[in-house]
């Protein structure tokens, strides 16, 4: 879903460890030992802040050497194109990256998740899905109004076009179950071609 007020995700810079605490984020110094061990952690709504966070750690993790990374994600969703960003750069870096699963996995979240190959994509077994169209606020003149309306249609187009290829969904079947709200759980995130296999212990995630 686009939304002008997506909520503010704690940065990484270890110079803003007082605002991460006071919001709940994780202190910097912890964060740097998540990136030791080449893991990223995207929780809550996706917006531009998480997206500069996240595209900062790939690429930087992505130079330090080619060793597989770990993501895990548990996100509402939030704002299409800073989803475009992660999702782009997963798939831009030539280290290969797990997409691991937790909570919920909605939206924009989703179409993070699919970007990477489906038999790296795992979650742990009470993750729900959700697949559904993009939506914003339009305001302004008519004809601000109109544009913005033809841009939502193509954004929703793309999305599906995605979808269905990283699914193998046929993507007729797609445009019909975004129209609404398309929840799923793990076997049906399966069966629907979105999900390649739950976990239940670390050792299960193979690269």
């Amino acid at each position: 879903m686009i939304t002008n007020n997506s909520p503010i995700f704690p940065s990484f810079n270890n110079e803003d460890n007082d605002d991460e605490n006071k919001s709940g984020g994780l202190p910097g110094a912890m964060m740097t030992k998540f990136l030791e061990a080449r893991t990223i952690m995207i929780f809550g709504g996706i917006d531009q802040k998480l997206a500069e966070r996240v595209a900062t750690q790939l690429l930087y993790l992505d130079h330090v050497n080619h060793d597989p990374i770990r993501i895990f994600l548990n996100s509402p969703g939030g704002h299409v194109e800073s989803g475009d960003t992660i999702h782009d750069l997963v798939r831009y870096i030539s280290s290969p990256v797990a997409m691991i699963g937790t909570g919920w996995v909605a939206s924009a979240g989703t179409h993070i998740f699919l970007g990477v190959p489906k038999e790296r994509r795992f979650c742990l077994p009470n993750t729900r899905f959700l697949i559904h169209q993009p939506s914003g606020g339009a305001g302004g003149k008519a004809s601000d109004i109109a544009i913005q309306a033809q841009e939502i249609v193509k954004m929703r187009e793309r999305l599906a076009q995605i979808i269905a290829e990283e699914t193998g969904q046929d993507v007729e079947r797609i445009r019909k179950d975004i129209d609404r709200d398309y929840w799923m759980s793990t076997e049906e995130a399966k069966e629907y071609g979105i999900l390649g296999t739950v976990i239940d212990k670390a050792s299960e995630v193979t690269i």
